[in-house]
Parts: C-alpha cells; sequence; structure tokens
C-alpha cells in the first residue's frame, strides 16, 4: 500500500521586520531545529527596505516574503499576513523571540476547544522567572503595579503582542487586530475582543519562551508617544469597558 502522506503542518507564522533580519535569522534558524512539524509557512513582511541577510538560505518550511510600499502598523502587517494564511492556526510572533526547544507542538497539544488564542510564559533578558501574568489595563492598575504588596492575577486578562498563538477561526471572527492602533494597545484590545467573542485565552504554564528584549520607548520620545496615545485609544474604546464589565467571568485559563 502505498504510504499516506504527512498532515499538513498546522501553523502559519507572522513575522515583521523593521530592518530586523539580522534578529529574524537566528529565530528563523529556531523554529526550523525545533518546531518545523508544525511549522506551514512563515509570512516574513519587511515594513521597511533593508540589506538581504536571508538571501540563498532555505529552510524545512517555505518563507512567503512581503515588502511593503510604505510602512504600516502592527496590526495591519499581521492582518495582511493573516490573508495568506490557511491553516487552523495563526502565530503573530516578534523577530527577538527565541526557542531553546518546541514550544509550539506542545503548545497545540495543550489546547482546550475554546480556546482562540494560545501563549507560553515569557522569559525576560536578566530574569530566572517568567513574566508574571498581566491584570486589566487601567490607569491604577498601571500605577498600582509598581507599589509593594501588589499581587499580580493567578490567570492573566491580557498577553502582549509577543507571541500570540490564534485559532485561525478566533481571529477571522473577531476581524484581527483593530488598525487604528499603532504599534501598541492593539494587543490588549484583541485579547478583549476575543474573550467577549466567546473565546478563552490559554497559558501553557510549563513552557517557556524567550525575549531578547528591544525596549524602544524607553529610549525614544517617538515611541512613547505612540504608547500612550494607544493606551488612551484602548481606555475610550468600548471593548475595553465591555471587557471591564466581565467581572470574575474571566475569559482566561
Amino acid at each position: 500500500m502505498p504510504t499516506p502522506p504527512s498532515p499538513r503542518p498546522p501553523i502559519t507564522i507572522s513575522i515583521v521586520s523593521h530592518g530586523q533580519l539580522a534578529l529574524v535569522l537566528p529565530l528563523l534558524d529556531q523554529l526550523d531545529r525545533h518546531s518545523r512539524a508544525s511549522t506551514a509557512k512563515v509570512v516574513l513582511t519587511l515594513n521597511i527596505p533593508e540589506p538581504d541577510l536571508l538571501a540563498g538560505r532555505t529552510w524545512g518550511f517555505e518563507v512567503e516574503r512581503i515588502e511593503n510600499a510604505s510602512p504600516k502598523g502592527f496590526g495591519a502587517n499581521h492582518n495582511q499576513a493573516f490573508e495568506r494564511c490557511s491553516t487552523p492556526w495563526f502565530l503573530v510572533l516578534n523577530p527577538d523571540i527565541r526557542f531553546d526547544s518546541d514550544v509550539l507542538a506542545p503548545l497545540l497539544a495543550q489546547a482546550a476547544p475554546d480556546a482562540g488564542l494560545l501563549t507560553p510564559r515569557i522569559l525576560e533578558p536578566g530574569k530566572n522567572t517568567p513574566e508574571p501574568h498581566r491584570a486589566l489595563l487601567t490607569p491604577f492598575e498601571i500605577v498600582g503595579r509598581k507599589k509593594p504588596g501588589y499581587v499580580r492575577p493567578r490567570v492573566p486578562a491580557w498577553i502582549p503582542g509577543l507571541f500570540m498563538l490564534f485559532r485561525s477561526e478566533a481571529y477571522r471572527k473577531v476581524g484581527g487586530f483593530d488598525e487604528r492602533f499603532f504599534m501598541y494597545g492593539e494587543d490588549f484590545d484583541i485579547c478583549a475582543r476575543t474573550g467577549l467573542a466567546g473565546w478563552k485565552l490559554q497559558v501553557g504554564e510549563d513552557l517557556v519562551a524567550r525575549h531578547d528584549a528591544q525596549r524602544e520607548s524607553h529610549r525614544s520620545k517617538k515611541y512613547l508617544y505612540w504608547h500612550v496615545t494607544s493606551l488612551l485609544k484602548v481606555w475610550l474604546s468600548g471593548s475595553f469597558w465591555r471587557y471591564r464589565r466581565l467581572g470574575a467571568k474571566t475569559p482566561a485559563r
């Protein structure tokens, strides 16, 4: 009997480079080494022109490039990549995420039927333990988290846009990222809208990805301005207030 074809890998990965191909290259190598069986395709968006550091290289999955004629925001770039997604899962991944082992297959193996958004724990540089879970994003929470005695939630109300593994059905249902945000705030917003649509946020508590952090907002007034204005957009949005009213009916697990 002929050997049946291997099942198609379940994940399309979206990575956006802002002149960061030097960061993307080791990420692609790590995905190839550890998670080739889960990766159907990487959609790599070049948001600005840059030297082609990937020329002549191949991996065990397709790398489809998009070269923007003009720069787009975070959400617009990933929404554009999703148009090229035909797999059941869609992973939004920062160029500076690093893998020491396979995280994708174990994460999918843990996925509950109603999980619309998955993530592992994230380990920041110089830290021995993963980042704590995040509470509902409010002005009081931002101030309060710096005070002694602040208690982190047992489960997150939202996750940052470093590593967001969406069930494609959920991403499509909520309409992807809200492109009115620019670089900040869209991660909280899409978590809120995913929860409001009835999907759960699920964390692989035993799985870790590293973040080789590149924190522009601490060095640039431009990035800080985008950060602050995006927070204001979050707090003025209907999704924020509806999500807040969910109260104890947390969409996370």
